[in-house]
């Protein structure tokens, strides 16, 4: 497959591989998910299979196999899928649909986020505003910056185009297969396409073609892995 630009949910995600397919029903752009999380959540959460899930206190939804650390602190609204592991000190703040097989590791946050299944957050990561595709993982450190420095409407810079999202808050969009490397800086509106890497250390913005891999120095290159 060659690399190519691509914003649109139908190229980023596997919509079988998340509880919240619906919510991505008539949208073109994964964005505009964002502010129909919390919603979303406290419509389906009371739906859900009993002899699977369990309520947790305030709209709060848990899969009888999820392993939580009791150090561990959940806000809903929140919907934990099947064989999730919620590690020491992690902090889950509410509006989040966490996948089957995730891990939300040590010391990790969650805000207003999607994680489909089998994503990996393990180690000091901050996720806020963000939707992470089946597969993804981001390493050690590696972080979401979801409101810009100078408090502007976040806008998508795909190569010479610009996309408008009208949205203060949005940390970054990865699809399917998407590797981050240690103490990475994803900033307001970043978007990544399926099977690309991250190098450790970088500063990504804008839209990352699928099927490449990005490396942050001096100068930012982008290289096909084909």
């Amino acid at each position: 497959m060659a690399s190519k630009r691509t914003c649109l949910i139908s190229e980023l995600y596997s919509l079988n591989e998340t509880l919240a397919t619906e919510l991505f029903s008539g949208k073109t752009y994964p964005w505009e998910i964002l502010p129909l999380i919390k919603d979303y959540i406290l419509k389906i959460g009371p739906t859900l299979d009993k002899n699977v899930f369990e309520e947790k206190g305030d709209n709060i939804w848990i899969a009888k196999s999820v392993k939580i650390a009791p150090t561990a602190t959940l806000t809903g609204p929140l919907i934990i899928d099947e064989d999730t592991e919620v590690r020491p000190g992690a902090f889950i703040r509410g509006s989040a649909i966490v996948g089957k097989n995730c891990v939300v590791g040590n010391s990790t946050e969650l805000k207003n986020v999607i994680l489909f299944n089998n994503v990996q957050v393990p180690h000091y990561n901050y996720v806020g505003d963000s939707i992470l595709g089946f597969h993804s993982h981001m390493g050690a450190g590696s972080i979401t910056s979801n409101v810009k420095s100078d408090k502007a409407l976040v806008v998508v810079h795909d190569g010479e185009n610009e996309i408008e999202t009208h949205l203060k808050k949005f940390g970054a969009m990865l699809g399917d297969y998407v590797e981050v490397g240690c103490n990475s800086v994803l900033n307001p509106g970043t978007v990544v396409g399926p099977h690309s890497n991250i190098y450790p250390t970088s500063c990504v913005r804008g839209v990352i073609p699928s099927e490449s891999i990005f490396k942050s120095g001096r100068d930012v290159e982008i290289v096909s892995k084909n």
